[in-house]
């Protein structure tokens, strides 16, 4: 029996308002046409999700922990709790969507997996993924990630995945992505796992659908712990947006809880080193999906910066361009500097180390004033091991 039933605001050609839908090549098209019907029927199976909730149990460690952080809400004068997806194997939220949708490519009898990665997390989780279930395992990624975020493709191949560094752009997530799209178009036969909410109907909802998990958990974990299962807030990192999908889920259609959603400033939004797409960007299309895009008037894409590799990404996903264009979901945009004071800030007084990422999450609770009585739970998305050279670099050289 399928019991799927999505909780977003999705029509069935993939639309969040007017933004989403399937911008495609005609080659590409059976491929999707046969996502859709897949996703949509294991997405409801029992059996299915029997064993993904038994991998994510037993091989990812979940639930992970929704942590109420006392020292962090001293200094701010609320109530903090994270949500602790830096303790997932692997070290982020990645692992939820790439061990779903690598099962589900098991199902459809693919054999190849291709993915695209920028900090690194998605494609070390694929190559996991890959790893446990006999997968051959291709990953793009920007040569200018690789050299950044090198811990990160040592272990991709050490899980025997290809790394093919990509040279075009500037070497980041966005060439990456193009990258992966080219070869998938080349080789339709491969299962694209795409690492966030981003591409062409039905990705930015089976990413989403995916990572529920996070908010399903909190949900639980908070009346278990305070005694009602909606917080006043929820805040995420958002570059494509799937960590912010997952933590959202299941509180979208719950008025009462606001949505925050961080973008990356880079060096500020009134400098072009920036990737606060939906601050600075327009309508366009961009990977398969309508969306807010950072691109010129002619429709030139504008390259993005973020001190964060998995953040420096010209577009969002259609759903939080709608969530922000409705005003569901507030926008802040978070500079590198201010990320970089909050990961320091939750490293001194939890013992946490943070992603970059993650990071520029934080960096909401200096720019945003809460209540004494708020209960504000943030997705502390991935953790800080492969960032290491850069807040050496950064924080601990110049301390």
């Amino acid at each position: 029996m399928n019991t799927f039933h999505s909780l977003l605001p999705v029509d069935n050609d993939g639309y969040y308002g007017h933004f989403g839908g399937a911008y495609i090549p005609e080659i590409l098209h059976s491929n999707i046409e046969n996502l859709k019907e897949a996703f949509y029927r294991y997405a409801g199976d029992e059996e299915f999700n029997r064993e993904l909730d038994r991998l994510l149990r037993d091989y990812v460690g979940r639930p992970s922990p929704l942590y109420r952080a006392d020292r962090l809400s001293d200094l701010y004068g609320t109530n903090i709790y994270l949500k602790r997806e830096d303790l997932n194997h692997t070290g982020a939220h990645k692992i939820n969507n790439a061990l779903a949708s690598v099962l589900l490519a098991k199902r459809m009898g693919k054999n190849r997996i291709i993915a695209e990665t920028g900090a690194g997390q998605h494609g070390v989780a694929t190559a996991t993924a890959c790893a446990l279930m006999g997968m051959e395992c291709i990953v793009f990624m920007g040569a200018t990630d690789v050299a950044r975020q090198k811990p990160n493709v040592d272990r991709m191949r050490m899980l025997g995945a290809t790394v093919e560094a990509v040279e075009s752009g500037n070497k980041t997530l966005k060439d990456a992505t193009n990258e992966a799209i080219r070869y998938w178009c080349c080789n339709p036969e491969s299962f694209y796992v795409i690492g966030s909410t981003v591409g062409p109907h039905p990705y930015p909802e089976m990413v989403a659908y995916f990572q529920s998990v996070i908010s399903r958990e909190i949900r639980s974990q908070l009346l278990a712990q305070t005694g009602s299962e909606l917080p006043d807030y929820v805040i995420a990192c958002i570059g494509g947006g799937s960590n912010a999908a997952g933590a959202f889920y299941h509180f979208i259609n719950e008025p009462s809880v606001r949505l925050i959603a961080a973008e990356a400033a880079g060096l500020g939004i009134d400098t072009d080193k920036t990737a606060a797409t939906m601050k600075i960007g327009t309508e366009g299309i961009i990977h398969g999906s309508r969306t807010m895009v950072m691109q010129t008037d002619d429709g030139q894409i504008i390259e993005p910066y973020s001190i964060s590799a998995g953040l420096d990404y010209p577009g969002v996903g259609p759903l939080h361009s709608y969530l922000a264009s409705t005003g569901r979901s507030e926008v802040l945009a978070i500079t590198d500097s201010q990320a970089l004071e909050a990961a320091m800030r939750l490293t001194r007084t939890e013992g946490i180390i943070p992603a970059l990422e993650s990071a520029h999450a934080l960096g909401v609770l200096d720019v945003k004033k809460f209540r004494a009585d708020d209960t504000v739970v943030l997705n502390l998305s991935g953790r800080g091991d492969k960032d290491m050279e850069t807040y050496i670099r950064e924080l601990v050289d110049k301390a």
